[in-house]
């Protein structure tokens, strides 16, 4: 887990959600990372490390209501809210998120549920972004991993920034798709009014 704390308006949290360290979607990543202006703060976090409990749906069951989120959860909770720009970057598992990308994303539901939090409307207005590695050349068998994050960040009243794909069939790859290190040389580097937070 790093953080560079810089003092402008916008923070990027990265959640990397592979099971390799250092494997292509981190390295695809920290390609697009390092464009940043250096007046932008990063936030990096293996979920791999920060391991939280299986989702529980109790939605229905008596009032509904969450706990206060402890532990892995906390922290990933309150690195959540303090981004202006939340980065998924999950490797291509079976055409969609890796396990741990898809249970944080389960712990939102219950996130909205919490008294007092306000999780979705605090969502509201900032940017969500997915980057992965693929081993397919056919761009479009990611379509499935894209969707659930563009549709999840629509659902939450959040901003759609984009979307990175490589391509890497074995460790270190990636950095063989001019291509795609190309695009993360312009990712981030779209113009928009940072939420505060």
């Amino acid at each position: 887990m790093t953080t560079t704390h810089r003092p402008g308006g916008r923070k990027f949290v990265f959640l990397l959600a592979s099971t390799r360290q250092d494997g292509n979607t981190e390295m695809l990543a920290r390609q697009a990372a390092a464009a940043l202006p250096d007046d932008v703060e990063q936030q990096w976090l293996r979920l791999k490390d920060l391991p939280v409990p299986a989702f529980v749906d109790s939605r229905h069951d008596g009032a509904g209501i969450y706990p206060q989120p402890v532990g892995n959860a906390r922290v990933l909770l309150d690195a959540t809210l303090s981004a202006t720009d939340l980065v998924i970057a999950s490797p291509l598992y079976w055409y969609s998120l890796s396990a741990s990308a898809q249970l944080y994303l389960d712990h939102w539901s219950g996130w909205m549920r919490v008294p007092g939090l306000d999780f979705k409307p605090r969502m509201a207005g900032r940017t969500m972004w997915g980057i992965t590695a693929m081993a397919s050349e056919d761009r479009t068998k990611a379509d499935p991993l894209i969707g659930t994050l563009r549709h999840c960040a629509d659902y939450m009243g959040m901003h759609w920034g984009g979307s990175l794909l490589g391509l890497a069939n074995a460790p270190g790859t990636v950095l063989a798709d001019s291509e795609a290190l190309c695009a993360a040389g312009r990712l981030f580097l779209k113009d928009r009014e940072p939420v505060r937070v």
